[in-house]
């Protein structure tokens, strides 16, 4: 296919500005934003040797794609333990949570920019048999770079928001040419389905990657020492929270606990864990003592604890008899998994604003989840689950993931069909 005058624009474009981009990475290594010791790979250059062998190459961009890659990462083990597992995101704490839970013997490297010498310099390394990516990332020159290199692709779980679809419309011919880099298509859901078809691109099926994954792990070391610090006081959550939310649910825990059970711990468990002095500081304004787990604090000695660490809501989510799930009282962000307390016999409760999780309308559905608008209807859910009213609603929330969980068809079979001899 010949390459639309467009994508050539654009790859024109982006090697015009790669000699920037070195420039542009220390910058935002200087915030924060990116890990100096590893810059070079962010420029396609391998932090480590290739490995003899087949490569299947696994792609999400941030935490939570990351994390729902972790199953199918595990399912290739088993299934060709003779391949090597290579796994790249783009975030500083995608690489901090994926270091800790990819299995022995797989790979994490950052993904490349997507200039055409940063892919081109990543996949001639790598020389993968099969790159998966993982929910809405498509980045021209580096699936352009992938399928050159004799690569299968498949782009499973796949969604794109109806801001995505617009801008990719207005280059039709690009986003034609894009898809039909994929050998396979998986869509997140029907709505991903039609949008992804409207642009050309040919879906064979529904997966959704954040079905039919394990509970969240847990150190039982640490969840021992934390049930004995709080000593069978009940225990609250808010969990995967965002800047305006936390003072939301200080301010509904304030109204359900305050007087009436003074023994009570609220966990805030902020989305970004660099976050937790921010919010240490405020809810100690609002009058409560306050610790935060980073800096060893005490939970005995608290009635609000800061869980501002990565990769541990397993462990609070089986300490909480009720979690509130983040980011969604917002509506610019689109919610949080509420399938991860469910797994874990949690009750839940969220906001409105749930668009990027369509499986909370079979949570509603069947009457599995809380929905709160704001501190007053918080505060009454908080009271039930401090009032141990809640039970029924954490039993149809985990009944429901578990048939959710089965029903998810099982992918992996299918993605190495691809790579069959």
């Amino acid at each position: 296919m010949r390459t639309p005058a467009s994508l050539a624009l654009y790859a024109a474009a982006m090697s015009a500005i790669s000699p920037l981009a070195p420039l542009l990475l220390k910058a935002r290594a200087g915030r924060g934003k990116e890990d100096p010791a590893r810059l070079g790979e962010r420029l396609g250059h391998a932090g480590q040797p290739r490995p003899e062998g087949r490569l299947i190459w696994l792609h999400g961009a941030s935490v939570g794609e990351g994390l729902s890659l972790l199953p199918l990462v595990g399912r290739f083990a088993e299934l060709a333990p003779d391949a090597t597992l290579l796994v790249t995101s783009g975030t500083r704490t995608s690489a901090l949570v994926l270091g800790e839970r990819l299995p022995k013997g797989a790979i994490h490297q950052y993904v490349p920019l997507d200039t055409p010498a940063a892919a081109r310099r990543f996949t001639l390394h790598w020389r993968p048999d099969l790159a998966v990516f993982v929910e809405s990332e498509l980045w021209p020159n580096l699936i352009a770079a992938a399928k050159g290199s004799g690569a299968r692709l498949a782009l499973v779980s796949a969604r794109m928001s109806e801001q995505s679809l617009r801008g990719w419309w207005r280059a039709p011919k690009a986003a034609a040419a894009t898809l039909a880099a994929f050998d396979l298509i998986l869509a997140k859901d029907d709505t991903a389905c039609a949008r992804f078809e409207i642009l050309g691109g040919k879906v064979d099926g529904l997966w959704d990657a954040k079905l039919g994954a394990p509970p969240l792990p847990v150190d039982g070391a640490a969840l021992a020492g934390l049930t004995n610090a709080v000593a069978g006081r009940a225990v609250l959550l808010a969990a995967s929270t965002h800047p305006g939310e936390e003072a939301i649910v200080l301010e509904a825990f304030s109204r359900a606990a305050a007087a009436d059970r003074p023994d009570a711990l609220l966990v805030i468990a902020p989305r970004h864990p660099e976050r937790g002095a921010e919010v240490e500081a405020l809810a100690r304004s609002a009058g409560f003592a306050t610790e935060r787990r980073s800096s060893g604090g005490d939970p005995a000695s608290a009635r609000v604890y800061i869980a501002d660490t990565l990769g541990e809501l397993g462990l609070f989510f089986r300490m909480a008899s009720f979690a509130f799930v983040g980011g969604s009282l917002d509506p610019t962000i689109g919610g949080h998994n509420p399938l991860e307390p469910a797994r874990l016999g949690c009750a839940t409760a969220a906001g409105p604003f749930t668009k990027d999780w369509p499986v909370y309308e079979a949570f509603r559905g069947v009457h599995a989840v809380r929905t709160v608008t704001g501190a007053g209807d918080l505060a009454t859910v908080f009271a039930e689950a401090l009032a141990g009213g809640l039970s029924d609603l954490a039993a149809r929330a985990q009944a429901l993931a578990v048939q959710l969980d089965a029903a998810n068809a099982e992918v992996a079979p299918r993605l190495l069909a691809l790579i069959a001899p």
